[in-house]
């Protein structure tokens, strides 16, 4: 198979060739073959594309691996060159810095399989499947318990790590239990409790080990018609009452409880405040859309505006959903 650095997204178990593994050992080259398999990591690899904001620099090394002895050799010859590793999704709970990010970037949207096991109702899926694309699958099935995710942007790993939720229910509510790689290249599989899951977080959270597959609960046997429904109900009060015809990452702050963040922003007046081409939005308050052109500093200082400004109005200090990667000190005037 031959790999070009167009295939950069493709990485597959089989034997390098002599030339191949000289080329991983060099790291001025542009394209990495990680020795032992066909895994390309690219260099300066712009990351606007990766995130559901499309703002971000380059990942100063990036990969895509399919499999997981893929992304072992990844970690691998990250713990060899002593580089700093991050892990992106389908980036749509992300703000990567204008300035990129240093190290390796592992990127996990290529890891696609899942089961459905009608004896037990449970679902085991892989790291980078689409959770709305989840949804309607299990919904044309008659499988009731994922109709509340079908608004949420992401992948299962990201869904796990972060513990998503939406319509009062949550990944917490249904997971089963999740695999994980460690950095040391091992797998464990871990529960729910083991995982420390709270409002939209869990142990996961600012760690290395990575999910690679998950295993949920579901409830097999209903109706597809009726289960079609429901779903559709969802999505169509997430398009009523959020936007999406602008870029975003979906809601920006947890909701401190008893309040929401998006009525808390929008008594401090802030609805359609805008930071260059960063703009809270209209429709929802906790959303901040990129009206075109917005810099990844544009969405920071707009976060760390209303911040402020709700601070100072209800002595609340909101903090992000959104998980901010990369250099953003001093970037607000």
């Amino acid at each position: 198979m031959t790999i070009s650095q167009a295939a950069g997204n493709v990485c597959t178990i089989s034997a390098l060739t002599t030339n191949k593994q000289k080329t991983a050992n060099s790291v001025d080259s542009k394209v990495i073959y990680l020795p032992g398999t066909e895994c390309v990591i690219k260099s300066q690899a712009s990351l606007s594309a990766f995130t559901s904001y499309r703002v971000g620099g380059e990942a100063q090394w990036y990969v895509a691996p399919r499999n997981v002895e893929a992304l072992q050799a990844s970690f691998e010859y990250a713990n060899t060159l002593d580089l700093p590793v991050t892990i992106l999704g389908a980036g749509s709970n992300l703000l990567v810095s204008d300035q990129g990010i240093p190290g390796l970037v592992i990127a996990t949207r290529h890891f696609r399989s899942k089961h459905f096991d009608p004896e037990t109702g449970q679902l085991t899926v892989a790291a980078g499947e689409s959770i709305p694309s989840l949804a309607w699958e299990a919904a044309e099935l008659g499988w009731q318990g994922l109709e509340w995710a079908v608004g949420i942007p992401g992948t299962v790993g990201g869904a796990v790590v972060m513990n998503a939720g939406a319509h009062n229910s949550c990944i917490a509510d249904m997971l089963v239990s999740a695999e994980l790689l460690c950095p040391d290249g091992t797998l464990e599989t871990l529960t729910p409790a083991e995982l420390g899951y709270r409002y939209r977080t869990s142990l996961l959270q600012g760690g290395k080990r990575i999910v690679t597959q998950a295993t949920f609960q579901l409830q097999p046997g209903a109706d597809p018609a009726q289960v079609i429904a429901t779903t559709k109900q969802h999505k169509q009060h997430r398009l009523s009452t959020q936007p999406y015809n602008f870029p975003s990452c979906g809601s920006v702050f947890r909701n401190p409880k008893p309040y929401t963040a998006g009525w808390l922003i929008e008594q401090a007046g802030l609805k359609g405040y805008q930071i260059g081409g960063a703009q809270v939005a209209q429709l929802h308050a906790n959303f901040i859309v990129n009206r075109g052109g917005a810099k990844a500093s544009d969405i920071f200082c707009l976060i760390n505006h209303i911040q402020r400004e709700v601070q100072e109005r209800w002595s609340i200090w909101l903090e992000p959903e959104v998980k901010m990667i990369g250099e953003f000190q001093a970037v607000c005037g």
